[in-house]
């Protein structure tokens, strides 16, 4: 039974090996490991700390991000409805401007056949003034002649000028 009743002596060194023990390490081991604790405690809540700006910068970053993206589906929108004002535009220039060409090459087609006919019509005046002088000269000649003869010169002339 020795062994369950410890024995006052006993008792004795063993409280002043725990006090001798408390104090070394009260004295040299209880303020570097409160230390390197508290130190430890402040890592991790300046990591904390620096989580919760990276997340809040990346939620403004983010934020920004959707801005830029909506202003450049703004400015791509306006430049796409300015390029096709501009080629609808372009298009309606250039359709007039066609037009416009081919009212004017009409124009001088019209006046280009309106010329030739009136050069037809003075050359077929020409014409007309030639044969009736021709005419006036052979009726003179035969009505110099022969009134008979005359006579059937007119007539065939006649027939002649409503067959041409």
């Amino acid at each position: 039974m020795d062994l369950l009743t410890p024995d006052i002596g006993l008792l004795f060194w063993q409280l002043v090996v725990f006090l001798v023990l408390l104090f070394i390490l009260t004295k040299f081991a209880w303020k570097p490991i409160a230390t390197s604790l508290k130190e430890r405690e402040q890592n991790i809540q300046s990591a904390l700390d620096l989580a919760e700006q990276t997340r809040a910068e990346m939620a403004r970053l983010q934020a920004d991000n959707q801005k830029q993206q909506a202003e450049a589906r703004a400015e791509r929108d306006a430049i796409i409805r300015n390029a096709k004002e501009t080629s609808d535009r372009m298009i309606a220039e250039a359709r007039d401007k066609a037009s416009e060409e081919g009212r004017r090459v009409l124009e001088q087609a019209r006046e280009a056949m309106q010329t030739e006919r009136q050069a037809l019509v003075a050359q077929m005046r020409k014409e007309m003034i030639d044969i009736s002088l021709e005419i006036a000269e052979k009726v003179l000649r035969r009505e110099l002649s022969d009134k008979a003869a005359q006579e059937k010169l007119v007539q065939d002339l006649v027939a002649n000028s409503r067959m041409n």
